[in-house]
């Protein structure tokens, strides 16, 4: 399978704290664990400070690849449609200096308040029918997309939009609501295996509808035990993720070898990005090299 690329994110070697996202370890080390654990690349997205050349070569030293990055944004903001199409120029740029042409757009929204007067952190993995976004703010945010992407996609970088836990787009009802008002022929799917399944869809089922437009994927998987205990207790965001909703790649509950099966039968080409985002394994790299070893079981 010559036509699939297999990364692996950078997340479990990073903490997120109040004051933001902060390396447990050099980002040398990072990637040069990545590289020991059996992948070809690591998602690269625009640093200040950093050309893409400068990147490139950072990640070639390591044997490294640069695979699709990563924006999360306000889309169904009208005040950010400005910037966020300064953002489509600035990443797509990016991405084909570093050769790649997918790029994953998600929504942001963590502290989006429903009318529930929670936010979504506080929703997460069981989110009800009134804690979305307002009629109004689908269009902006399908408007938006639509623009951002045609933009990417005039460079050569196609936009593939990402679901996320958390955020204002988490469920599959969400999505199916998104994707109906935006353009299929500038907007793709990267989507995320974990997330769909802690949201309450079928990863499997997703991705069949959706196949022939999923240009690259993140695959993750859940403990289905997990997520039950959280929908019922009513868990945040961070509770699930401290008491393990994250496993390992064939460790939980996602049919990972039948997504694969689909995405192969319909001529997936592009990146496989394993990520498990919280390890409760000793370390990152023990948590990689498990992950890398089931796929490679899976025939990738």
């Amino acid at each position: 399978m010559t036509n699939i690329a297999v990364g692996c994110g950078q997340i479990t070697w990073i903490k997120f704290t109040p004051e933001g996202a902060q390396w447990q370890v050099p980002e040398e080390q990072v990637l040069a664990e990545i590289a020991q654990a059996g992948y070809q690349g690591a998602p690269a997205s625009p640093q200040e400070g950093r050309t893409a050349a400068e990147l490139q070569a950072l990640y070639a030293h390591y044997g490294l690849l640069p695979a699709p990055g990563y924006l999360g944004a306000g889309f169904w903001k009208p005040e950010r449609q400005v910037d966020l199409l300064e953002e489509a120029r600035r990443h797509a740029t990016f991405a084909r200096e570093v050769g790649c042409t997918e790029l994953y757009v998600a929504p942001g929204g963590f502290d989006y308040v429903a009318r529930s007067g929670k936010t979504r952190r506080e929703l997460a993995g069981h989110v009800g029918l009134n804690d979305g976004l307002s009629d109004d703010e689908y269009q902006q945010f399908a408007h938006t997309l639509n623009h951002f992407a045609a933009l990417t996609l005039q460079a050569g970088v196609r936009s593939c939009f990402h679901n996320h836990v958390g955020t204002v787009i988490e469920t599959e009802e969400e999505i199916t609501r998104l994707l109906a008002l935006c353009d299929p022929a500038v907007v793709f799917l990267g989507p995320d295996t974990g997330h769909l399944a802690w949201a309450g869809a079928d990863p499997v089922a997703f991705c069949r509808k959706h196949a022939s437009r999923i240009k690259t994927i993140h695959l993750k998987d859940i403990d289905a035990t997990v997520r039950e205990r959280g929908r019922a207790a009513g868990w945040d965001y961070g509770t699930f993720s401290d008491n393990g909703i994250f496993v390992e790649l064939g460790e939980g509950c996602v049919d990972l070898a039948a997504i694969i099966t689909i995405l192969r039968e319909a001529g997936f080409a592009g990146w496989f990005i394993a990520e498990t985002d919280v390890t409760q394994k000793p370390t990152a790299l023990e948590s990689a090299t498990i992950s890398r070893a089931y796929l490679r079981s899976l025939g990738i």
